[in-house]
């Protein structure tokens, strides 16, 4: 009976949502203070060139991934156990995030 664990109710997801989206802004502004040197903040100029976006644009996306393996490797070993199973349903939606997170850091 020990390895039983018990249901999460609405208040423990409720407060996972918002420590994750405290977590994502913090992350976010972060990283764009972080990048912010890099790229150009004006595309439409007739020498153009990608590379410099490029490298802002993965340079965010492995900072990003870096924050997130740690933060979950931290959380899982810090949480009680009834409350691990959220790590990686939060895990896949910062995944996914990571990508939309590209948008606002090119359009100030």
């Amino acid at each position: 009976m020990a390895d039983v664990q018990q249901k999460n109710g609405p208040l423990a997801f409720w407060a996972g949502a918002g420590l994750f989206v405290a977590f994502e802004v913090v992350t976010y502004y972060t990283l764009k203070l972080v990048t912010s040197g890099m790229g150009m903040p004006d595309q439409m100029q007739p020498e153009n060139t990608i590379v410099s976006n490029w490298v802002k644009a993965v340079v965010f996306l492995l900072l990003y991934l870096a924050v997130l393996v740690v933060a979950v490797l931290v959380l899982s070993n810090r949480l009680p156990r009834r409350y691990r199973g959220q790590i990686m349903g939060w895990f896949y939606v910062a995944l996914a995030l990571a990508f939309v997170l590209l948008w606002p850091l090119f359009n100030p």
